[in-house]
């Protein structure tokens, strides 16, 4: 009996030994799966600087220079060497259009004529009257051109000499003669500078009437760009600053703007306030859509952080011993992508990739992102 007592004694000896042996090593099987588990937080070291601060505003290109077309007198329309249509470029001075005149022609001659009649007429008696003047007038006629615009007439050297010149209605019908020949010259249009025609209404053989509205002209390669800033940042904007503008589709090609002119108005609607900028390049073209980086301010003793790591809106994580810790900061400015903040620390560790189901005092594995 004893012997057997003995015998049970070891056996359950052994087995504590074994079963405390497994305890252990399932213990630390535990223990290295709880630390595999640990995830891995990527964290950058936090070094503040002055950040400036600019906004971002779409507007559309409009011509710095454009002007439409209308008629002063009433005619045909006739072909001129290049067709009057939309895309056609001009150059300064160029006839675009051309009108019928030849009625308006020998109806100047006419009065040319009589005006050319007129001086001859007066000749004899200022050769008797006012010997001084007359070689003037004399002068004046011999040179008389009556298919060349009209010169000036000769100036009076005294009060009788204005009075008898006036009496004989020779200013009036000088006068009368040039109004029609400066309206002669309203039937061809001509470039104003050098541009290209944005919209064509009429065509040769088109009846044109005084005021009818021919075309749309441009001068391209300079552009306006309108866009509306709020109100409360106005302030900070000045005329002659620099601007960086590009399209939204290759913001890596950037064009230099300036800004030309701020409007002293506020939209009530949507208190903003117009501003215009100037922007010069032979890529762009009318009615393209821009989007405008307007500098505003600059933002000292800061931090700019993706906006997808904020938490609760302003709070961050921060890695202090291998633990997540959020840290309150203050937004200073949001971007489309990332916000400037103030508030952290120089070389505090920033964590720079969100962690999946992360919370106040979790364990993490600390990693520089660079």
């Amino acid at each position: 009996m004893r012997q057997i007592t003995i015998i049970v004694g070891v056996i359950l000896i052994i087995g504590s030994v074994i079963g405390a042996k497994k305890i252990i090593e399932s213990k630390k099987v535990y223990e290295g799966a709880e630390q595999k588990n640990i995830p891995i937080a990527f964290f950058k070291k936090v070094t503040n600087k002055n950040i400036p601060i600019s906004i971002t505003e779409q507007g559309r290109l409009l011509a710095k220079k454009r002007i439409n077309l209308y008629a002063e007198v009433q005619g045909i329309m006739k072909s001129t060497q290049k067709d009057f249509k939309a895309g056609s470029p001009y150059k300064k001075g160029e006839v675009m259009i051309k009108i019928t005149n030849d009625a308006f022609i020998a109806n100047l001659l006419a009065q040319k004529s009589i005006l050319q009649n007129l001086i001859t007429s007066v000749l004899p008696d200022m050769r008797m009257d006012y010997p001084d003047a007359y070689q003037r007038w004399a002068d004046y006629i011999k040179d008389f051109n009556i298919n060349e615009d009209l010169a000036l007439l000769p100036e009076t050297s005294s009060e009788k000499e204005k009075f008898f010149i006036t009496g004989k209605n020779i200013y009036t019908t000088y006068y009368n003669t040039k109004n029609i020949e400066i309206t002669l010259g309203k039937y061809d249009i001509k470039a104003p500078f050098n541009g290209i025609l944005t919209t064509a209404f009429v065509d040769p053989g088109t009846l044109i009437r005084p005021g009818q509205l021919l075309g749309e002209y441009i001068e391209p390669n300079h552009y306006e760009m309108q866009v509306d800033v709020s109100k409360n940042i106005i302030s900070t904007l000045e005329i002659g600053e620099k601007v960086s503008v590009y399209t939204p589709a290759n913001s890596d090609k950037i064009y230099q703007g300036q800004i030309s002119r701020i409007n002293g108005k506020i939209d009530q609607s949507t208190q903003t306030v117009q501003v215009f900028i100037d922007v010069n390049s032979a890529d762009l073209k009318e009615g393209m859509y821009l989007e405008a980086e307007i500098p505003i301010q600059e933002s000292q003793n800061a931090y700019e952080v993706n906006r997808m790591l904020l938490v609760n809106q302003n709070n961050l994580f921060v890695v202090t011993d291998s633990t997540l810790v959020l840290k309150e900061v203050t937004i200073i400015h949001k971007n489309e992508k990332t916000v400037i903040v103030s508030g952290l620390e120089d070389g505090t560790l920033l964590v720079d990739l969100s962690i999946p189901n992360a919370y106040q005092g979790m364990k993490i594995a600390p990693k520089s992102s660079n």
